[in-house]
This record gives structure tokens, sequence and C-alpha cells, in this order.
């Protein structure tokens, strides 16, 4: 099976082009090389006769004809999209053009070569989204996450995903094109671009800098590891019913702060201190507006109907996310040069001040 693989040097589009090419399929990896893509997150792909590069912008829709009519794909699975919150709060206009105008091109691009194929039976189009399109639960651990829970985003990016899930839909009702959705919780692995906070808490604690905690620190989010994540992803675009969505959740709830004071204790015992402990650097800062207070997935759906469950706990992830993090400095250092990494972001002042 040849994939189409959009934002495949970002960080979970990356996991999923390593693991397809270990597993045999032939890929061909679009992405247009923004602020968080890094080519050496598929560097050891890049010489595989499977394997494809293309360098090209989901909101050109002439680029995006180019590369079906070039690569004639099985599948496509699309997780090019903006993805920070922070940054959706201060420039909510790129995120409005790439994750829904730029999935509108996907669908487009998608139905037409579909169409210039016969319409096979066997072609599919899976969308790859986020748990936050759901919203915020209450604190009660009964209440989770389901595929019928109604949409209720709260942020510019969550909203933008909302709309590309519902525009994803609207392309199977109307147009019959063969779609499968995914809505993931939290992801965290090796590979992960230092502005979101596992990576964040990991290279300030090395640096000796603050370790910045959100209000009080007791937003819980569902933890999933990137690896897990593409092994699911994979099973849904081979074996996902067609038109149905699956959440795919780590089965990992923990408080933000819970997250960092587990990471400090792995950094405590694998590059310690001279003195004391990296908990000691953990700084409370002014709450993100609007913050989701609570994330949780029901993964009834994806376990019973194709046998999916994740295969290390939170404790385990982060261990190993914490010793590639040691091991790849030469990856990460790069990275930290790049625009708004290390600057706190997502407080609505660059917004206000463009209105």
């Amino acid at each position: 099976m040849k994939l189409l693989i959009t934002g495949g040097a970002g960080f979970i589009g990356s996991a999923v082009v390593r693991l397809a090419m270990a597993r045999g399929y032939s890929v061909v990896n679009v992405d247009a090389l923004t602020y968080a893509a890094c080519l050496d997150n598929v560097a050891q792909c890049a010489d595989s006769a499977n394997y494809a590069f293309e360098q090209a912008d989901i909101r050109d829709r002439a680029a995006l004809d180019a590369v079906f009519a070039k690569h004639q794909p099985d599948a496509v699975m699309h997780l090019a999209a903006e993805s920070h919150v922070d940054r959706s709060i201060d420039g909510p206009g790129d995120f409005i053009e790439t994750n829904i105008t730029g999935t509108y091109n996907m669908l487009e691009a998608a139905r037409a070569y579909w169409v210039s194929k016969g319409k096979p039976d066997s072609f599919r189009f899976h969308h790859i989204s986020t748990d936050e399109v759901f919203g915020s639960l209450p604190a009660d651990p009964s209440v989770k996450f389901t595929e019928d829970t109604p949409y209720d985003p709260r942020s510019p990016y969550s909203s933008s995903k909302a709309a590309s899930d519902h525009l994803v839909r609207a392309w199977h009702e109307t147009y019959g094109l063969p779609v499968v959705l995914t809505n993931c919780s939290n992801n965290y692995g090796p590979y992960h671009f230092p502005e979101k906070l596992v990576p964040v808490i990991i290279l300030n604690a090395l640096a000796g800098k603050d370790l910045p905690i959100y209000g009080d620190g007791a937003n819980i989010r569902d933890w999933l590891f990137v690896e897990d994540h593409a092994d699911a992803l994979l099973l849904v675009v081979e074996k996902g019913v067609l038109g149905r969505s699956y959440n795919i959740g780590g089965e990992n709830e923990r408080t933000n702060l819970e997250l960092v004071k587990t990471l400090c204790e792995i950094l405590d015992r694998k590059r310690p201190k001279a003195t004391g402990s990296y908990a000691d650097q953990i700084t409370f800062v002014t709450d993100r507006p609007g913050h989701d207070a609570r994330y949780a997935i029901d993964p009834t759906r994806i376990r019973t109907e194709l046998g999916w469950r994740p295969s290390v706990t939170v404790e385990e992830g982060l261990e190993r996310t914490v010793d590639w993090y040691l091991a790849n400095d030469a990856w990460w250092k790069p990275l930290q040069a790049r625009h708004g990494v290390g600057t706190r972001l997502g407080t609505g002042e660059k917004a206000k001040e463009t209105a």
C-alpha cells in the first residue's frame, strides 16, 4: 500500500512515516516545512526506494493535484496542521488557513484523484484530529469523551480542527469520499518540537531554567505515547469502518503538575543536579486564556472494533522520552533558535494588538 502522509516531517506525522516504512509501506511525505517541521525526523527513511518527499503546502491546490498525479497513492493520512494552542491564541489566521482551507484543498484534491481512478472501494482518506474539539470535561473520572460527544471547541486551534472534521464528514456524506477519522489525546515522545509541555520541561530543567506550569497545574490530560498513536493510526487506515471516527487515548490521565513532577523524578535519577531536585525549578505562571480543565478519552470503540490498546504507561513513556532527549541534543539544540521557541505565547496580547 502506498500512503500519502501530509505533515510527515512534524512530530506525529514523522512517527507515522517511520513506523509505516518499518512495516513495508510505500510512503509519500508531503510537508510545507514550516517552523515546527524537521526533515531530521525522517532521515532514516530518506534513502529508501519506498520513500518520497514532496515539499508542498496544503493551501496550494495545484501543488496537491500534482502530487496525487505523480505518486498515485492508495490512501491519504492527513496530519498536516497548525497545532499549538498558544500560537493559535496569538495568531489565529494561520490556523484558519491551514487547518480549514488546507483540509478543504486536501479533500478536493483527493476527491478529484479518486474520481479519476474510477472511485476505487479500497481508497481511504484518513483525517487525524484532536480530542480538543470536544471541549472540556468535569473532574468526574467516569465522564470521558466518546465518538458521540457533542463538539464544543474553546480555542482557535480546536475550533479550526472541529471545522476540518466537519468538512471531512461532509465530503463523505455528500460526495461519497471514503473517509475515516480519528481524534487523539495529548501526544508526547521522541522528536516532539520544543514548544510543548513535555519537551519544554525536560529542556528547561537541563538548562537550569524555570519549569513553567499554567495556573495551579490542576488541568488534566490523557497522555498518549506518540509511537502508540502511530500504531493506532495505521490500524485505522487499514481496518477502520468507512465514515466512522475512532477516539485514540493513552488511558493515562494525569494533572499537568503530576506530569511535571514525574519528569523531574526521572531526571533526578538520570541526570542528577549537584544539589536539590529539578522540582525546585517548578514555577506557576498566569494561566492560558480559556484553558480547558480536563480531557479524557473513552477508548471502547477502537478497543472492541479494532483490538487496539496503548502499549506503555505514561511513566514508561516518559522514561523513554527523557532518555531520547538526553541522547539527542544535536537534534533539539538547533530547534531552540526557531521563532517563538522558549518564549511565553498564548497570552492574547499579540492578538489584542493586531485586532
